[in-house]
């Protein structure tokens, strides 16, 4: 295991994307289990310079994101590493179809599908969060073959989720039963549940705007309600019954909880080969630190090269 270190803070380049850089708008795979995943490729920008076959990076979002909050750092791990970059919406979530089943095995199922129908091979999956519980399931269900995992500020254990999430879905709840024109009125009503600005215009990236002019949220709030305990969970308790050897990288913030160093003796039971690198950060690690993350999975995932 490699041992903790903390990132140098870098200044962030003045743009992520530059102007020429290539995506195609979002398109959907219908799975084999009927579940529709939306999902964006980001390939590099110069496409004369990306690399003959290169191994894709499967970039998945935590609880209540989708793929557009990882557009900018799956634009610069496409043009670093030139290496095309899906972004994908889980189910129920951003613009992929909506099940009443919500839990790990479930989404786990839904990244193994996605990866046989697109022929992807030798994969790095990185996820946060509710992704990187998502990620790390994928690579202990053994369905699949992946190359290595990079999950983002959570571990391979059952833990309560923050207390910040049955809040969010009481306050979105309460939005659903009001009439909303715009969104700075259902922006009020989420000021009464959560005082960070970034997490109120994060949550309320959900909200679409109906043919009524109303604002109703995209994602299935029921569902999603009822699925905390299930994101808590994790489906495997016991390494020495399954375990990854492959090559892995935890990412966790500084200032979260959810990697805890008590934690890190299951990590490695069930991940034999992880590192660790820590970045002065909360849970929000991407969006709060996006240059320190993008050079730690750089660095690495070119070490691995």
């Amino acid at each position: 295991m490699l041992a903790r270190r903390a990132l140098p803070r870098l200044q962030q380049p003045s743009s992520h994307c530059p102007s020429h850089f290539y995506r195609r708008a979002y398109s959907k795979t219908e799975l084999g289990n009927g579940v529709n995943i939306a999902y964006d490729l980001h390939e590099p920008p110069n496409q004369g310079d990306s690399r003959e076959n290169a191994p894709p990076i499967i970039f998945v979002h935590g609880l209540f994101g989708a793929k557009k909050n990882n557009r900018s750092i799956s634009r610069v791990l496409a043009r670093d590493l030139k290496r095309p970059v899906y972004a994908l919406d889980l189910r129920n979530h951003g613009d992929s179809s909506h099940h009443p089943r919500h839990d790990y095995n479930a989404l786990a199922e839904d990244v193994e599908l996605f990866l046989q129908q697109h022929r992807l091979k030798d994969a790095t999956l990185i996820g946060h969060s509710m992704g990187a519980k998502t990620v790390m399931a994928v690579a202990l269900r053994n369905r699949v073959p992946i190359a290595n995992l990079i999950p983002i500020d959570n571990a391979p254990v059952d833990a309560a989720l923050s207390s910040d999430f049955p809040k969010y879905t009481q306050a979105m709840r309460r939005i659903d039963e009001t009439t909303i024109t715009r969104q700075s009125e259902a922006d009020a009503i989420l000021k009464n549940y959560e005082e960070s600005l970034p997490i109120r215009q994060f949550l309320l990236g959900n909200l679409s705007r109906q043919d009524d002019g109303t604002h109703k949220w995209q994602i299935p709030i029921k569902i999603l309600s009822s699925a905390l305990d299930n994101m808590a969970d994790f489906p495997f308790t016991d390494p020495d019954v399954t375990r990854f050897e492959g090559p892995t990288l935890v990412v966790r913030g500084t200032k979260s909880r959810y990697v805890a160093d008590e934690m890190l003796p299951v990590v490695g039971r069930f991940f034999p080969k992880f590192e660790l690198v820590d970045v002065e950060a909360g849970h929000w690690v991407v969006s709060e630190k996006p240059e320190e993350f993008r050079k730690a999975v750089v660095e690495w995932l070119q070490d691995k090269e």
